[in-house]
């Protein structure tokens, strides 16, 4: 039964079955309430618009690939989406450090104030460049947990590991970052009464 515009699933699986049965509008929706996350997850990895752009592309492709196949049983829609966008950054990654060391230019933020955005900016990059610095999965859990806010449990499931090493993994991530960030943190305007 074809969707009308106004009608919205709740249910991501039942989204995803309507379109493998062949309802169009199924996959806008679909682009639509998944596509957002699988950009911004692929842009905060890799730090490119345009690398992001095709992680989402790819990402959305495999989608459409596997829906008439979807076990809802298995795993949830935004669970599976974000494993999968998490494999193409981590070979992405790799793919690039091992072609050059390069630095992507940063993306102009959009924020009304010009000083909010020059601290914006200025802290977005500091923390660009730390997440860069790194192990790739450390950086993975940190974009999963604090800045997409996933549960350890459904972390666990895309990066294919227990939750007790998904929190080993964010705390060390943690204080990496932290030791990073220090030298900079008085010119950042980050607090030290922060947890």
């Amino acid at each position: 039964m074809p969707l009308d515009a106004t009608h919205q699933y709740s249910d991501d699986a039942a989204l995803l079955a309507a379109f493998a049965a062949g309802d169009a509008s199924a996959a806008r929706m679909l682009v639509s309430r998944f596509g957002p996350m699988v950009y911004g997850f692929a842009f905060r990895m890799l730090n490119n618009a345009a690398e992001a752009e095709d992680v989402s592309q790819e990402v959305m492709i495999r989608l459409w690939q596997i829906a008439p196949k979807w076990d809802a049983d298995r795993a949830k829609v935004s669970t599976w989406l974000y494993r999968v966008a998490h494999n193409q950054c981590i070979d992405r990654l790799r793919k690039s450090k091992r072609m050059s060391g390069d630095k992507v230019p940063e993306v102009a933020d959009d924020s009304p104030s010009a000083d909010r955005k020059l601290s914006d900016n200025e802290r977005r990059v500091a923390l660009n460049a730390a997440l860069d610095q790194l192990p790739d999965r450390q950086k993975q859990v940190i974009v999963l947990r604090q800045i997409e806010g996933l549960p350890n449990p459904e972390i666990a499931a895309i990066m294919d590991t227990s939750v007790e090493a998904v929190e080993s993994l964010t705390s060390r991530a943690k204080r990496a970052l932290s030791k990073l960030l220090a030298p900079q943190k008085s010119a950042l305007g980050l607090v030290d009464n922060e947890t």
